[in-house]
């Protein structure tokens, strides 16, 4: 991986840590919020599900677990 790759995963990287932190917020705020959109709140769930998981596959590209 070249220099500039590894740049431009960690600034994705960045992106989505920040859209997970985000959703973190948005979630704690629906779930205290009287009547609030059950829909909404599994939507912003699934989303957040998949951000931890693109931020998994993102961190072993950048740093790969090698077997020695």
């Amino acid at each position: 991986m070249t220099a500039e790759e590894e740049r431009e995963l960690l600034a994705l990287l960045e992106r989505l840590r920040q859209e997970h932190r985000d959703l973190d917020v948005a979630i704690q705020a629906l779930q205290d919020m009287p009547g609030s959109d059950q829909l909404q709140l599994a939507r912003f769930k699934k989303r957040k599900l998949q951000l931890r998981d693109r931020i998994g596959f993102i961190e072993d590209q950048i740093c790969p677990d090698i077997i020695a």
